[in-house]
């Protein structure tokens, strides 16, 4: 597992994570711990492919074979049961670009579309920007954990066209149960509201938890359901630009195959077919040993965080993702303050929990895909910063 303890020095190779932390953070001195990408090399089987590609010299057009579209449906079956056929998929270079398609396909200007709060920010503007209108059904926080509002989803649901549904949930690491998805499934419909799951963090659920794919819940899920998923945040190939969606209704998936046309994303870029290829075929005991470091990562964080911060910080229970929601509340600071004092006092660049909606003021969302080294470090900073408070 030493490849995963290698400290890399992503510098100065135009990564938005490292290169961008002045233009972010107004700082070159934060520790970056924000955007959804590791600071761990890509498995070796994918790195190999695209090595042996690179030495080909030859970047002509490059076409999805039946034998890659197999290797993604069997990805599918034995990571979450779900038997999908090949002719079900679409490729798309990535998941937001995926749910553009689908709301510019399936919805009107001015419809409502419904989203799930406090949640991935750029869901907010995929509806906005296409002036569609946004309709929040706000997860309900006990202090603990998250969980949705039946209630009030029921009466969003009358007045929307389409849900955006992420599954898991990002940043509250939520993995919904079958019970819950089922809930969900039948009020869609029996409201007939379409869903649009982004499923893009479904390999990413630790032990004892499930990731269920909203579309295998029934039939009818199936039928008005686009399902979004992607090998990018798995494998960290996210500059590769590689995702798929998985559409069962045949009308549906037509009209999303003529938009990708006339928006001219017809195939993918030779790199990023080779690396999902390769990541499928051969990733899977590099993604075992990764949730194990993901695990170990998790488990330290929420003890020293609990531990040392004398309840002024509080990590959410997370389910799935190697992204940890940290309520910090406790601090007494608005939320403006707190960003700041992230920023300048503990110099860690992390991610405002107010950029996912205003349930998630006065939250911080974290990235322990590193090395133990730069969370230790990056925890440090945190915690000190903390208790000099005091």
């Amino acid at each position: 597992m030493s490849q995963f303890q290698t400290v890399h020095n992503r510098e100065q190779t135009r990564s938005m994570k490292w290169d961008n932390r002045k233009a972010i953070f107004n700082s070159e001195e934060v520790l970056p711990m924000w955007v959804a990408d590791m600071d761990f090399k890509a498995p070796e089987a994918v790195n190999n492919a695209l090595k042996e590609r690179a030495e080909h010299g030859i970047y002509g057009y490059t076409v999805i074979t039946e034998d890659i579209r197999n290797n993604v449906t069997n990805w599918i079956s034995l990571k979450h049961g779900w038997d999908v056929e090949t002719n079900w998929l679409s490729f798309s270079p990535g998941v937001i670009t995926s749910l553009h398609i689908a709301i510019q396909t399936f919805t009107n200007e001015g419809d409502n579309i419904l989203i799930q709060t406090p949640v991935y920010t750029p869901f907010f503007n995929l509806i906005k920007n296409g002036n569609r209108q946004v309709v929040e059904n706000a997860l309900k926080y006990d202090g603990k954990t998250y969980t949705i509002d039946f209630d009030d989803l029921e009466e969003k649901l009358k007045t929307v066209k389409a849900f955006i549904l992420c599954s898991p949930h990002n940043p509250v690491g939520r993995v919904w149960t079958k019970e819950e998805l089922t809930k969900i499934a039948a009020l869609c419909e029996q409201h007939d509201v379409l869903v649009f799951s982004d499923e893009i963090h479904a390999d990413l659920v630790f032990d004892g938890y499930k990731h269920i794919p909203f579309a295998s819940i029934s039939e009818e899920a199936r039928e008005r359901t686009i399902t979004c998923m992607s090998p990018t945040k798995t494998f960290n190939l996210a500059g590769l630009q590689a995702s798929y969606i998985v559409t069962k209704n045949n009308q549906m998936r037509a009209k999303i195959n003529a938009e990708l046309g006339l928006l001219g994303f017809n195939m993918l870029n030779t790199m990023g077919v080779i690396a999902l290829d390769a990541a499928y075929a051969n990733g899977k005991p590099w993604l075992d040993q990764l949730m194990k470091v993901i695990e170990a990562n998790k488990l330290y964080a929420t003890t020293r965080i609990e531990n040392e911060t004398n309840g002024k910080l509080k990590v959410i229970a997370s389910e799935a993702t190697y992204l940890l929601w940290i309520d910090c509340h406790e601090l007494g600071f608005t939320d403006k303050e707190l960003q700041t004092f992230m920023i300048e006092q503990a110099k860690v660049g992390l991610n405002a929990g107010s950029s996912y909606g205003t349930e998630g003021e006065n939250f911080m969302r974290i990235n322990i895909a590193c090395p133990k080294a730069t969370l230790q470090e990056g925890l440090d900073r945190i915690i000190h910063a903390v208790n000099a408070l005091s």
